[in-house]
């Protein structure tokens, strides 16, 4: 069973919104076995939103679009649908009643004409009653592909999937499962992993493998599709066993979580405490860390020290450090640790300095970062230069510095410094 997603609404061509139904819709449709082939997204005009319709239909077996079904005069996806199927609209009398029945329980007397809208269907449709909205969904077939409308209001859409859509594609689908496993990993490029794992990619087709770089990460998603989860689980695991064997300490996790839910885990099983001091990520790190549940557990606090005189005065960092090799310098890193292990009292002390941009600061480049660990076991400092605009600077960071406690905690071997640095 193949399937499109199609987005009606001008406001996501223009960026004011993110397309989240479609991300949604595309993990329920991969879990009862559905291929989802591609994603559209389509601006409120009747002659591109039939074409778009039209193109989809031709390729898939179903089709699911969403948005464009409420009162306005923007709101023309029914009319589409019509006009596709080349039928005209047919007002449902019960469909009215219930709209009226739903303004009078909103505590309003009259409805606005414009929701009458709302009653028409495409002759020959069915139509999904709404439990939160006022907008119906629609259900029609144009030369054996199902056509679904369902409304952008995500509550709505969920509503409507989980009670029609689904189990009636779970039903055209028969019997098969797409199932995925994504192993995360830190420290190695997107490029440099593919080439660790280019035969697996190249000479697989069930499961396949697919990956997707962000600041300081890149995920590896495995995909099986089988007759139940338990095969596809077994397609998947001596191909995922393979990528880990090849990457190694790279991989930092393999059940999707993310790399501060990794270190938290790590710091409870040790029975360890961490403390960070943070000058260019401003509280960054500890803020990731501490939107994990059970942080509180092993995290002691972070102290944002963005001025020079709150290193020397929170920390204990040296003027003559300060004077010296500057506040982006590995001995500040490396005294940044000591400072805010000792004041928290934790087992192991975590900094960053660095010059996000876009001047220099501190005689550095900007995108030059140091990281540093301290510990009774571990004493470890790390610069590297990342290039682009402030926020990935930061995030590169991050990632570096909740790395390497990741790597501590492991038993890996700690990543040295750039050769730039």
């Amino acid at each position: 069973m193949r399937t499109e997603i199609v987005a009606v609404g001008t406001e996501l061509l223009l960026g004011q919104i993110a397309n989240t139904n479609a991300r949604w819709m595309s993990e329920r449709l991969a879990a009862i076995g559905v291929d989802v082939l591609h994603h559209d997204a389509v601006g409120d005009n009747l002659d591109r939103i039939v074409d778009t319709l039209r193109a989809a239909a031709a390729r898939s077996d179903s089709v699911i679009v969403t948005g464009g079904l409420g009162p306005t005069q923007d709101d023309i996806t029914r009319d589409a649908i019509a006009v596709l199927l080349g039928v005209g609209m047919v007002r449902h009398p019960e469909i009215e009643e219930l709209l009226r029945e739903k303004f009078r329980a909103f505590g309003r007397r009259e409805m606005p004409e414009s929701n009458l809208r709302q009653a028409d269907v495409p002759e020959g449709a069915r139509y999904v009653v709404p439990s939160r909205g006022t907008a119906p969904g629609l259900v029609a077939e144009l030369d054996g592909v199902r056509i679904y409308a369902v409304p952008g209001v995500p509550e709505e859409m969920v509503e409507m999937m989980e009670g029609t859509i689904l189990p009636e594609l779970e039903e055209l689908a028969g019997s098969s499962v797409v199932r995925s496993r994504v192993l995360r990993c830190a420290g190695i490029g997107e490029s440099a992993l593919a080439e660790k794992v280019d035969d697996l990619f190249e000479g697989s087709a069930n499961p396949t493998i697919a990956f997707l770089a962000s600041s300081g990460e890149v995920k590896l998603r495995i995909t099986a599709k089988a007759a139940t989860a338990a095969e596809a689980d077994a397609l998947i695991a001596p191909i995922a066993d393979e990528v880990l064997t090849r990457l190694g300490d790279d991989v930092f996790t393999t059940e999707d979580e993310t790399l501060e839910e990794a270190v938290v885990r790590l710091l409870r099983a040790a029975g360890s405490t961490l403390a960070c001091a943070e000058s260019l990520t401003g509280g960054g790190v500890g803020a990731r860390i501490t939107s994990v549940p059970g942080s509180s557990e092993v995290f002691m606090g972070s102290a944002v020290v963005y001025a020079l005189s709150s290193k020397v005065a929170i920390l204990g960092v040296s003027q003559e450090t300060l004077d010296g090799p500057g506040p982006v310098s590995e001995a500040c890193a490396r005294e940044m640790a000591v400072g805010t292990r000792r004041s928290y009292g934790a087992d192991l002390g975590l900094s960053l300095t660095g010059a996000a941009g876009p001047e220099p600061h501190g005689g550095v480049e900007p995108g030059v970062i140091w990281i540093a660990l301290d510990g009774d076991d571990v004493s470890h400092a790390r610069g590297f230069q990342v290039p682009g605009e402030r926020d990935r600077v930061r995030r590169w960071a991050e990632q570096a510095a909740l790395d390497l406690v990741r790597r501590h905690l492991e038993g890996r071997p700690l990543p040295a410094s750039d050769r730039l640095i």
